[in-house]
């Protein structure tokens, strides 16, 4: 059981800076150049930044809102506006301006940093309706010459005023750190909103330092490390990878350029500790497979057969023997042959933590990389619990499960078969909801909303999310998500809702992986201007109803997909079918695609 120290994240912060000064914290590329930023130098720009929004007025308590991609601005205002006592509220650069208003607005932000011009012009889109905010802080001012200064002020001068302040009164930063708590709430979190609009769920750095070091007893992370820092920081599971865990244990943070080159971008940076959704999991995958298939027949027999001996060796490992010594050889000759220059392809070679969380993934494509030599554990945690609260640990892997517990969690399964947790990294509430909060928190324990069953050595697997449980006319209970996983192993699947409730069979949605699908086209000579046009072909249905009859011999026959119907359009964040994490919003999607799902029982 780990011991708390009761300090704070820029506590932490500020004796990692003790400790490696001139050690390098934070990489990012500029212009095709990796820049890096010791960790002296990481403590003057958050404090330059904190200082300078001290200058401003802003005070304890109250909220900044980030609207920006992935770099170091991010973590400089975060971090700045944690060491004032104010709260951080992440929120998605993907986001439509009526999202964005609507964050803003219930949180009562005060602050908001942009990125750019383009973040800039969602907030102005919406000013009237936010009362509370009085600046933009905008990072790249390039193109805004003309924007309303009264409005924006540039990042580079509130961190100029920050210095200003800084050499007026040189202990001032950390004067203001000591007086932090670690009761004070420095983080707020709002959740994917798909069931509705998004609650903000309030983290303290209790809950922060709890999950933090329950994780780094879990997978071992030390100084040593190194991560590509992709996925939004608004969302907990990068939060962990990037804020949490580098100031926790002192590794290093690489910034990717984007997330389409972040294939490139891994083979250059190699990271040790690598978190992938399972979209990116997937997308890996099919990579590996489309090349393949694009190559010579020689390379395709020859990753057959090293396929074999990997398959062979993952088995072995997964059931928790050693491989003999005629299977160890072979795996030496098939890395050297194929899985070396597999690893490489997809950056990953150097990685010995890979980690797949966020939401369910199928078996099928972790073991696939198993037997590469990549051994992907996967994890469950959820923003109400700080992150991660069940992961994999050490070599007890159990593909189709999340593992076993941190250690500062506690849980236990209802007779309904929901999962509770309770510990210290459970939030502290949603941000003016009472009502919410007193809903997921009773008696202590976190309800996650999740169906969870716990295997005969203590690993629990996740069934589905309860509200999704799909009841067919004859009384079954089925879980979508295991089918829909399933579905989207094919590379040529990008998206898969499964229906059926209270009728006699199920039926299915299909969104088509737009770029795997048009390279099969291609090669077939099939002719095809955009997305609807391309779902029209006959042969493209008949490829996906193999796909279909493939994952069908996988399930019961009560759990197969009678009928399916190719969507003409890929599911859209900015149409309110999907979340800014790519989660399905299965409401909508039943309301806008109704006609579809009728036609699939008529």
């Amino acid at each position: 059981m780990v011991e708390l120290t009761g300090r704070t994240l820029c506590q932490i912060f500020r004796e990692q800076v003790r400790q490696r000064a001139e050690q390098v914290a934070l990489r990012e590329k500029d212009f095709g150049i990796w820049q890096r930023v010791t960790w002296r130098q990481y403590r003057e720009q958050v404090a330059h930044f904190a200082l300078g929004l001290k200058y401003l007025g802003f005070g304890r308590g109250e909220r900044l809102a980030i609207l920006s991609e992935n770099r170091r601005e991010w973590l400089y205002a975060e971090l700045g506006v944690i060491a004032l006592g104010g709260i951080s509220v992440g929120v998605y650069p993907t986001s439509p301006y009526p999202e964005v208003q609507y964050v803003v607005h219930h949180a009562e932000a005060r602050f908001v940093v942009c990125e750019d011009q383009e973040q800039t012009d969602k907030i102005l889109a919406v000013w009237d309706d936010l009362p509370s905010l009085e600046k933009i802080i905008v990072v790249d001012m390039k193109g805004m010459r003309g924007y309303p200064r009264e409005k924006i002020i540039p990042f580079s001068e509130v961190e100029k005023y920050g210095r200003e302040m800084a050499a007026a009164e040189p202990g001032l930063f950390d004067a203001e750190v000591d007086q932090g708590r670690d009761t004070d709430v420095c983080i707020m979190i709002y959740t994917s909103g798909t069931t509705g609009k998004p609650k903000g769920a309030m983290i303290n750095h209790r809950n922060i330092e709890s999950m933090s070091l329950g994780s780094v007893e879990a997978i071992g992370a030390t100084a040593a490390d190194a991560v590509v820092s992709y996925l939004p920081l608004c969302h907990v599971a990068e939060k962990i990878f990037s804020l949490f865990l580098p100031l926790t244990v002192g590794y290093v943070v690489n910034f990717a350029e984007n997330i389409a080159t972040l294939q490139s971008d891994l083979r250059e940076i190699a990271p040790t500790i690598f978190l992938g959704v399972p979209r990116i999991w997937e997308k890996l995958q099919s990579s590996i497979v489309i090349n393949l298939k694009e190559t010579t027949a020689f390379k395709r027999w020859l990753y057959e057969r090293c396929q074999v001996i990997g398959r062979r060796r993952a088995d072995v490992r997964l059931s928790g023997r050693k491989p003999g010594v005629g299977l160890w050889l072979a795996s030496a000759v098939a890395y050297g042959l194929m899985f070396r220059a597999l690893q490489n392809f997809i950056g990953l070679r150097n990685a010995r933590f890979c980690f797949s969380a966020a939401s369910k993934v199928s078996p099928e494509v972790l073991y696939f990389f198993h037997a590469l030599g990549i051994r992907v554990k996967e994890g469950y945690g959820m923003t109400e619990s700080s992150g991660l609260s069940f992961i994999h640990q050490g070599e007890d892997i159990r593909l189709g499960t999340v593992g076993r517990p941190l250690s500062v969690i506690e849980y236990r399964i209802a007779a309904d078969g929901e999962l509770l947790k309770k510990g210290e990294p459970i939030f502290v509430g949603y941000y003016k909801n009472p009502a919410a909060t007193a809903e997921v928190v009773i008696d202590g324990w976190l309800h996650t909303g999740d169906i969870a069953v716990e295997d005969d050595d203590g690993q629990v697997r996740i069934v589905d999310r309860k509200k999704d449980i799909i009841i067919t006319s004859g009384g079954k209970n089925i879980a979508p998500s295991e089918i829909e996983n399933a579905l989207k192993v094919s590379p040529y699947i990008k998206e898969a809702i499964v229906v059926g409730e209270g009728k006699n069979y199920l039926g299915a949605l299909i969104q088509i992986d737009f770029e795997n699908m048009g390279k099969w086209a291609i090669d077939r000579g099939i002719t095809f201007t955009n997305f609807k046009n391309l779902t029209a072909h006959d042969a493209v249905y008949q490829l996906i109803e193999q796909e279909v009859e493939a994952v069908n011999r996988q399930f019961a026959r009560v759990e197969n997909i009678r009928r399916f119907i190719l969507l003409a359009k890929e599911l859209d964040h900015d149409d309110d079918e999907v979340t800014a994490t790519m989660k399905v919003r299965r409401a909508n999607i039943y309301k806008k695609f109704a006609d579809e799902i009728c036609r699939l029982y008529s």
